[in-house]
């Protein structure tokens, strides 16, 4: 058991921790222009990620749907799968790209004002829409590699794209002296278009020479209504929980203007850090979905539950790691990004909160894996309406408006909605599980029940 999640989710975790830096670099060189630019990219980044919540639902799915097949042994049904899988990819991403050249403007304005940082954004924005053919594809590819077990050829990707990403930046940004000008701040845009559809080839390589592949016939890539069925089915609770979570974040960010900007920074610098020590749990929590996937799909049910098990044994193990840290080195951590003490101030004692809600994360997480492996993944999305749909937004509510808190009733709001949040997820996983494996718990697993 443990070697099956080193092997995905170490890989995994190295994969993301590329993605993040390839981000950093985008602001670094943008802060080489200037903050109206810096400005730019993130709010043309914002408007973009909601696009990119189809892909990350797409790579969700095809690795619940494959590795089911997978583990029943029906490698006829895994290659339909990834040949209708991919034919969704190129479809949904046309759509995308049609409905963000229409709504990506609305959706820009919708977060900042008239300016320069507007124009830019918008600029941005046109050019990074060409980059979601790139992401859409590697992202479900994704998860078919890693419903084979195969987790590494995306980190592989990752790292050759960050490292790209830094030479392609400055290039056409800057140009060469002599012979072009370059693009300007686009030129960040153009870079990530260039550098993710090399991703994409990529993984879709891989794929190919998957031996379920080898013998795939063309007709296998005509899309199939029962099969885009069972997909969207599998997409549409991953997408809408991505999308549920950036409207969360709106709604923090504008509790958070009423303490001034150093707060609204203070937020974004602390997210940095708590996303850094969070990519060993998503890597591990990501690995959870194919393993418990395959399992199921081969009705061994006492290896779904030990997978679980393992996981949450791991995942308090590194809560003893990152809770201290937070909770002890959150200003330390805070002062690497910025030197206002105002800023360090307010976003350690984030951090102080985040530590102890570490381990809540990390069970949420892998209760969302089990429930898509399960093939139940509505519930996920109920969950995530809950938790950052309303959960957030009472809470913060009460904490400020009821309360009168400072901006720790923003945090204790926040919390307050993750560990409801935790306790709902509990009991629909135990729900779940007496109906599909027998129990949580029940070692001899009865089977599915009606």
């Amino acid at each position: 058991m443990s070697g099956h999640f080193r092997a995905l989710a170490i890989p995994a975790a190295f994969g993301m921790l590329f993605a993040t830096l390839y981000n950093v670099v985008d602001v670094y060189y943008a802060g080489m222009l200037s903050t109206d630019a810096q400005a730019g990219l993130a709010i043309g980044y914002q408007a973009f990620f909601v696009l990119m919540a189809v892909g990350f639902g797409l790579g969700s799915a095809l690795s619940a749907l494959v590795s089911n097949t997978k583990g029943a042994r029906d490698p006829s049904q895994t290659q339909i799968f990834i040949a209708q899988g991919l034919a969704f990819g190129v479809i949904a991403t046309l759509v995308s790209m049609a409905i963000g050249w229409i709504i990506g403007p609305y959706l820009i304005a919708l977060v900042s004002e008239p300016g320069e940082y507007r124009d830019a954004a918008m600029g941005y924005f046109r050019w990074l829409i060409f980059a979601l053919p790139g992401f859409f594809m590697a992202y479900g590819g994704n998860g078919i590699l890693q419903a084979h077990g195969d987790s590494r050829s995306m980190q592989r990707a990752l790292m050759v794209a960050f490292f790209a990403n830094i030479a392609l930046n400055p290039l056409f940004m800057f140009g060469v002296p002599g012979v072009w000008g370059g693009m300007g701040f686009n030129g960040i845009a153009v870079a990530t278009v260039i550098s993710q559809t090399g991703v994409m080839l990529f993984i879709l390589s891989r794929i190919m020479r998957l031996a379920v592949m080898q013998s795939v016939p063309l007709s296998a890539f005509r899309p199939l209504r029962a099969r885009f069925a069972q997909i969207t089915a599998q997409l549409v609770p991953a997408s809408s929980a991505m999308m549920i979570m950036f409207v969360s974040g709106f709604v923090v960010q504008f509790a958070l203007k009423e303490f001034g900007g150093h707060a609204v920074a203070a937020y974004g610098v602390a997210l940095r850090i708590e996303q850094i020590l969070l990519l060993p749990v998503l890597g591990m929590t990501g690995a959870l979905l194919p393993i418990a996937g395959q399992n199921f799909g081969a009705k061994d049910y006492d290896r779904v539950r030990a997978a679980l098990r393992f996981c949450w044994m791991t995942g308090f193990a590194m809560t003893v790691v990152a809770t201290p840290l937070l909770l002890f080195g959150g200003a330390f951590a805070m002062s690497v990004f910025t030197d206002d003490p105002e800023v360090i101030r307010v976003g350690s004692s984030y951090l102080s909160v985040d530590a102890f809600l570490f381990p809540v994360y990390m069970m949420l997480f892998s209760i969302n894996s089990l429930l898509q492996a399960l093939k139940k993944p509505v519930w996920t999305l109920w969950i995530s309406i809950y938790r950052q749909g309303f959960a957030v937004a009472f809470f913060i509510w009460v904490f400020i408006g009821v309360l009168d808190f400072t901006v720790w009733g923003v945090w204790l709001g926040i919390a307050a909605a993750v560990s409801s949040g935790w306790l709902l997820s509990v009991l629909v996983a135990q729900r779940v599980a007496r109906q599909t494996i027998g129990g949580l718990q029940d070692a001899a697993a009865l089977g599915p029940r009606d």
